[in-house]
């Protein structure tokens, strides 16, 4: 059995075949001051997920009669969708 090297040698970059920074991302780079971080990134990193909805649907509880939700759930997918349209046009919005 061979024994595995505990010494992970890194690749050794010359700075001269590193490409060169624009003005653009010294303008949106981190500072840091005697290791404090004095301004964050600006622009380099993204959120993970979907962009917020501007008018997000609020999950609630709701008891519905047994006839009502079997009637919309035997309407096939998206059935939470139609009962949502249903109530909309009740109340003319």
């Amino acid at each position: 059995m061979t024994k595995k090297s505990k010494d992970i040698v890194e690749p050794w970059l010359e700075p001269e075949d590193l490409a060169e920074w624009t003005e653009d991302q010294f303008r949106r780079a981190a500072l840091c001051k005697n290791g404090k971080l004095v301004r964050p990134a600006d622009g380099t990193l993204t959120k993970p997920g979907r962009p917020k909805l501007k008018n997000p649907k609020q999950q609630v509880t709701l008891r519905l009669d047994k006839i009502v939700l079997d009637t919309f759930k035997a309407s096939g997918a998206g059935w939470q969708t139609r009962i949502n349209e249903e109530l909309r046009k009740a109340l003319n919005l």
